[in-house]
C-alpha cells in the first residue's frame, strides 16, 4: 500500500488550533476527516520539536 498525499499547511495549522481549544484528538480526526494516529503524531511533533513543518 502506498503512501497518501502529504497534508497541507493549513490542515496541520487547524489540527493544532483545535488541539489547544481542548479538542480531543478523535474529535479533531472526526471533524477533519483524518486518521487518528495522523492527527497524534502532528501533536506529537509540535509538542517535541515545536514545529509541524517537514523537514
Amino acid at each position: 500500500m502506498g503512501r497518501s498525499q502529504e497534508l497541507s499547511e493549513y490542515k496541520r495549522s487547524t489540527m493544532i488550533g483545535c488541539h489547544l481549544c481542548n479538542k480531543s484528538i478523535l474529535e479533531i480526526s472526526l471533524l477533519l476527516n483524518i486518521p487518528r494516529s495522523t492527527v497524534s503524531g502532528i501533536i506529537t511533533k509540535r509538542k517535541q520539536l515545536g514545529t509541524t513543518a517537514k523537514p
